[in-house]
């Protein structure tokens, strides 16, 4: 008898390689870095000072790449996933990252959304199964991402 950790890991499987979907446009702007400096303790002037960022090479603020990255959890929540994979499962963590690259910055008032493809999955224990995902983070209008991370989630089915 296959347990639904199992069934899930065969149906995520077969859409290893493909994408699974686009997320939602949502606009960084100047509070939420702000915000993110005071919780991070990083007020380096690139953030935080639209005078003096005005005279680098941005020409205005730019979000901190932790921040972008720290926006997933938000971005992903409006790519629809399969329902039929997660059918069972109790919960679902944040395992972590295997790779991470900051390739364009974000700057302010910019609109970014995430795109995610499947890179695999893999039975942990008769109840988990752990997801690959690999998210790029788009900017409208920009030709290159703000980042690509290779993303890993774990799921707990009953």
């Amino acid at each position: 008898m296959t347990t639904k950790a199992e069934q899930a890991l065969e149906l995520i499987q077969k859409l290893a390689g493909s994408e699974e979907g686009v997320g939602d446009w949502f606009t960084i702007d100047q509070d939420r870095i702000n915000a993110f400096a005071e919780v991070t303790e990083d007020r380096q002037f690139i953030h935080v000072d639209p005078e003096r960022a005005k005279d680098t090479p941005f020409g205005t603020t730019i979000a901190h790449g932790f921040l972008t990255l720290s926006m997933l959890s938000h971005l992903v929540q409006s790519i629809r996933q399969d329902p039929a994979a997660y059918d069972g499962a109790v919960m679902g963590i944040n395992y972590g990252f295997e790779k991470v690259r900051f390739i364009s910055p974000v700057k302010v008032d910019a609109r970014i959304r995430a795109r995610s493809e499947i890179v695999g999955a893999e039975l942990k224990d008769v109840n988990t199964i752990q997801v690959t995902r690999r998210m790029t983070i788009e900017i409208d209008g920009e030709a290159k991402p703000a980042c690509v991370a290779d993303w890993l989630t774990r799921t707990m089915y009953a």
